[in-house]
């Protein structure tokens, strides 16, 4: 089982094959719209347009499961994260990332390193589709010890 056989609905309802990232390094972020990490979405925006190139992927999951702070619908959500924080990369619909309809990418995610605690918490997953490392909603964007896994994660084959 790899990340890349999983799929999830983009936040206008498309769903899309999670295999489309094989041979990419995917920062997997679970986000909200109301907390004090927020502002972490113009850092993910930096950081994806930095390593687009490299072969990096940034995709943000919404989820409420932490303070009630993502509400919003996905137009809602959307509308938030291309207006406030001019958001280009993936963004898939709200999921639970922990307990009872936990979504499958984070039951994936959360095998393999701790569940989040928090919103903004990241997860490396690597060009084979395996998490290679995972970080709590402190560690923000441009931080050094998240630029190492992902640049290790894209050196790797």
């Amino acid at each position: 089982m790899s990340f890349h056989h999983l799929s999830a609905n983009r936040l206008d309802g498309k769903p899309e094959k999670l295999s489309s990232y094989q041979g990419k390094v995917v920062l997997v972020v679970n986000t909200a719209s109301e907390c004090g990490y927020t502002p972490q979405y113009a850092g993910l925006e930096k950081l994806h347009q930095e390593y687009k190139d490299k072969g990096l992927v940034v995709v943000g999951f919404p989820s409420n499961d932490f303070g009630g702070q993502e509400p919003g619908s996905s137009e809602e959500i959307k509308k938030f994260c291309e207006l406030r924080y001019k958001v280009t990369f993936p963004m898939f619909e709200k999921v639970k990332t922990k307990g009872d309809g936990q979504s499958p990418v984070y039951a994936f995610l959360s095998q393999h390193h701790p569940a989040p605690k928090w919103n903004f918490h990241k997860y490396v997953v690597g060009k084979d589709g395996q998490v290679k490392a995972g970080f709590p909603s402190a560690v923000t964007p441009d931080s050094a010890e998240l630029k190492a896994a992902i640049d290790s994660a894209l050196a790797q084959p």
